[in-house]
């Protein structure tokens, strides 16, 4: 195998001959001083994609949470998650070390809160605990293999937070794979949140980026936190175009990135039942346990990109797969054939 087949993340994509040339006819406003017309664009377009007021651009998603949960969050408040939520486990602690505020992870299946529990720990403040500031979830989830959250159990956790008077933050890095899965309108997904951010960088192909959306007073306030953790661009036009470029015309196609990563799931599952269930495959990402081959995922992704694949392990016994447009049927198969060499001899 010579080529090499990079399953490593949808980050890796490529922008495509249109986005590179509407980055050249781009605007070069300052973004941080005056404001910039391309993004100003780019802006109006997510906010309208998403059903919010206004929204502001960023330069990664991991930022955007920051921000996101900065402009909401009071300090010394606690922010519940799903237990396995990318903003707890991937990103650096920042609720605790920037925003300074505390977290309690809430037990979850394939990525959606126990609503019991969460009904639970939410709390109002007192004379002894800051109680609850902001409830946040994740779609598609991540660590639950690109799951996708059922829209009444948004609707449940988004009515039982407002219930207490308490906002809700969604990571939507990959709203628009949720959005294509459901066969619905992003909006859909969006309004049972008070602010969601999704990235153009990943399955959309474009180079750099990330939007916050919400609503006009609080993407204002939220503005102010991106200048705090140094998010202002300058001419960020550039950046922009592609982003605009993706949303037009890259959404739909992500529906071919779910139809690879359920070829590949569908051929990890003939290897070995164990490895994988093709029927949790709902969007762009697989997960391969691999632990009846008693070798850790660190030794199998050394091994598999000895055989031109490139994999992340997700933890010392599963494996992350993640489809982009740059994988076709050709490279699944070549994938799964690559796993079956290094599998089958050892069964």
């Amino acid at each position: 195998m010579n080529k090499i087949i990079d399953l490593r993340s949808d980050t890796l994509t490529r922008p495509t001959e249109a986005m590179i040339e509407s980055m050249r006819e781009a605007s070069f406003g300052d973004d941080s001083r005056d404001g910039d017309a391309t993004v100003m664009k780019l802006e109006a377009l997510a906010a309208e994609r998403t059903g919010k007021e206004a929204g502001a651009f960023m330069p990664s998603g991991t930022m955007t949470n920051l921000v996101a949960v900065l402009a909401h969050a009071q300090r010394g408040g606690e922010v519940l998650l799903e237990s396995g939520a990318h903003i707890l486990n991937s990103e650096l602690g920042g609720i605790a070390g920037l925003v300074g505020a505390f977290h309690k992870g809430i037990s979850g299946k394939r990525g959606a809160m126990d609503l019991d529990e969460l009904r639970e720990k939410i709390r109002p403040m007192t004379r002894n605990n800051m109680g609850t500031t902001l409830v946040c979830m994740e779609t598609t989830h991540n660590r639950a293999g690109g799951a996708v959250l059922p829209l009444p159990h948004m609707k449940a956790v988004y009515e039982l937070a407002h219930a207490h008077g308490v906002p809700v933050h969604t990571d939507g890095a990959r709203l628009f794979n949720a959005a294509v899965a459901l066969g619905i309108d992003a909006r859909e997904i969006a309004q049972h949140t008070d602010s969601v951010c999704f990235c153009v960088s990943k399955g959309l192909s474009a180079p750099v980026g990330s939007i916050l959306c919400g609503s006009k007073t609080y993407i204002e306030r939220a503005r102010s936190f991106r200048r705090m953790v140094g998010g202002n661009m300058r001419q960020a036009g550039p950046l922009a175009a592609a982003g605009i470029v993706a949303l037009e015309t890259m959404v739909d196609r992500l529906a071919e990135d779910h139809a690879s990563a359920k070829r590949l799931a569908a051929g990890l599952h003939k290897i070995d039942a164990s490895i994988t269930d093709p029927a949790d495959v709902e969007t762009n990402l697989v997960r391969m346990n691999i632990t009846k081959s008693k070798r850790s995922a660190a030794q199998w992704s050394d091994d598999l990109k000895q055989r031109g694949v490139l994999v992340s392990p997700a933890d010392t016994t599963t494996l992350r797969f993640v489809t982009q447009r740059h994988v076709g049927n050709a490279e699944v198969d070549d994938a799964i054939a690559a796993v079956a060499a290094l599998w089958l001899p050892r069964t």
